[in-house]
């Protein structure tokens, strides 16, 4: 959201920055929500409804009469905007600019994940993944795979020896490994698992596939506590089906029940930039 108001302003769009300045009661969206109303479109919610129909409303007036102050408007969320909340919101409506911007904050991501694997299911994940705050590091060895353009918070990582990306992640990092070659998986897993303090680790595959998996890892001398913090198979229990699309919705809820944890110190050496080897 912040990114697309950053390019808004590159390219000289007007544009409001409608904030819930605050709350009291029961209210759609928390403190600190922002959207971005322009002269012909929006970006972001604000909670939608009647509430956020005024809101754009007010803001398109304002960008109308092009004022330099920010203001604040009180809502009482009762039957007047046909919600019923309860609660009562303050939104507060400035014009798009270097200040602006300067004040909004950066988001804390949800997760930092690791992707290896830009086959379908990785490319119906990342497409997911685009509307989340999340920062994503998308792995794999063949470079024609990846499409054309990516989401901003995602890092394409294209080299020969994948599994050495292991440990460019930062500590706490989330791994997802679907990669389109059963030995591959098994080396990226093996150096998971041996560095060990990840926050998630899901493995695409059957529970047949998690019990070979399990004893080829034995033999390599991973321990068994190590072995049984694998998520294999992905994705929420309940949600049925095998497309790409469907497996993606079940992994992206099971990585969002993890809930908001910030990004932790790199490790030393870990690589950042975007890089193909």
């Amino acid at each position: 959201m912040k990114h697309t108001a950053r390019e808004w302003l590159a390219r000289g769009e007007p544009a409001v920055v409608v904030e819930v300045a605050a709350t009291q009661g029961s209210v759609p969206r928390e403190a600190g929500t922002r959207m971005l109303v322009g002269p012909a479109g929006t970006c972001g919610t604000i909670g939608g409804g009647h509430l956020e129909l005024q809101a754009i409303e007010l803001a398109r007036r304002h960008l109308a009469m092009r004022p330099g102050d920010a203001f604040e408007r009180r809502y009482p969320l009762g039957p007047a905007l046909g919600q019923c909340c309860g609660g009562v919101v303050t939104l507060r409506f400035a014009p798009l600019c270097d200040a602006e911007l300067a004040r909004w904050p950066d988001e804390a991501p949800l997760f930092h994940l690791q992707l290896y694997g830009a086959g379908h299911v990785g490319r119906a994940i990342v497409r997911l993944l685009a509307t989340l705050p999340c920062k994503v590091q998308w792995i794999d060895e063949r470079e024609a795979e990846f499409p054309a353009s990516w989401p901003p918070q995602v890092e394409r990582v294209c080299v020969d020896a994948v599994e050495a990306e292991v440990d460019t992640a930062p500590p706490g990092a989330c791994y997802l490994v679907l990669t389109h070659r059963h030995d591959l998986d098994l080396r990226i897993t093996e150096a998971i698992l041996r560095r060990g303090d990840f926050r998630y680790f899901g493995l695409i595959g059957s529970q047949t596939k998690r019990a070979r998996f399990t004893h080829r890892l034995l033999e390599q001398g991973i321990a068994p506590q190590a072995i049984e913090r694998m998520t294999c198979p992905i994705g929420v229990p309940g949600i049925e089906g095998k497309a790409p699309e469907v497996i993606a919705v079940a992994v992206v809820a099971q990585l969002l029940q993890l809930g908001v944890v910030p990004d932790g110190p790199p490790r030393p050496g870990a690589a950042k930039p975007a890089r193909i080897a």
